[in-house]
């Protein structure tokens, strides 16, 4: 059986392995110049193959390899994993920015390509990955793609390969805002007299709760915000702010439309 590569196995390439580990994938082979200690208890403890360079497995041949390095890093190291993608590998990239055309240049014509963004919270199996197939990726590498990355959580197809950037920018970028919101929230119960433990203890646990409910009600945000909202009452109140004409959603437009440039820029 092929082995799954893993190039670059940090914060999301390490959520990865622990899936596929946790689910039994093997054999499983990680490059990472600088292996952390949890890594390197993972792999002995699932039987990963550790390599420092991708020169030392050159000639593998792999079911897949997920490329798991920053953009920049990618844009440096691209060339070097021809010979994988000539050997017959699914070639799954998760950088931001750095287009199918971008990779054939480096992988080589006939490279079958699986773009693919994922986000933070698959750290714990709570992510959502976005998909793009480039031409010549057949339904048996969709699959196994798939079923890879659904190791970090929930997965979506895209049919046009300019959504990612969007999808970079909503959902890639988003566990940010949404932290962001609990410091700005505990902030401001500080500042309105409590506890700084306190406050950021409600403020965390208000968004935990915020977020189990959305995953449990399927009704629309929009509903269950107004479920909140009495008439007159201190949540309409606070609406009136946060809904003006330079309010929230004025805020993640303008901040969404600026992640959005910055993924086109980095391709």
């Amino acid at each position: 059986m092929r082995p799954i590569l893993l190039i670059g196995a940090g914060r999301m390439g390490g959520a990865l392995l622990n899936g596929w580990a946790k689910n039994q994938f093997a054999p499983l082979i990680a490059v990472e110049p600088q292996p952390s200690p949890t890594l390197k208890r993972l792999a002995r403890r699932h039987h990963v193959a550790l390599f420092a360079r991708a020169d030392s497995i050159a000639s593998l041949r792999a079911s897949a390899c997920i490329v798991a390095l920053k953009p920049q890093v990618l844009n440096l190291e691209a060339a070097r994993l021809r010979p994988i993608a000539e050997s017959g590998a699914l070639m799954i990239s998760i950088a931001a920015g750095t287009n199918t055309a971008t990779l054939k240049k480096a992988w080589g014509p006939k490279a079958r390509i699986v773009r693919a963004m994922p986000n933070t919270p698959g750290a714990i199996g709570k992510g959502i990955t976005a998909l793009f197939a480039a031409k010549g990726v057949s339904t048996k590498d969709k699959a196994l793609a798939q079923r890879l990355l659904a190791a970090l959580g929930a997965t979506a197809w895209l049919k046009s390969e300019k959504d990612i950037d969007t999808v970079t920018a909503v959902s890639a970028s988003g566990p940010a805002y949404v932290f962001l919101m609990v410091e700005a929230l505990a902030a401001a119960a500080f500042a309105e007299g409590l506890p700084l433990a306190l406050a950021e203890k409600l403020a965390r646990a208000t968004v935990i709760g915020s977020g189990a409910l959305l995953d449990a009600d399927p009704s629309p945000p929009k509903r269950l915000r107004q479920n909140v909202t009495s008439p007159g009452g201190t949540t309409e109140a606070a609406l009136k702010i946060l809904l003006a004409k330079d309010g929230m959603p004025d805020l993640l437009k303008r901040a969404v439309a600026a992640a959005r440039r910055r993924a086109r820029e980095l391709g």
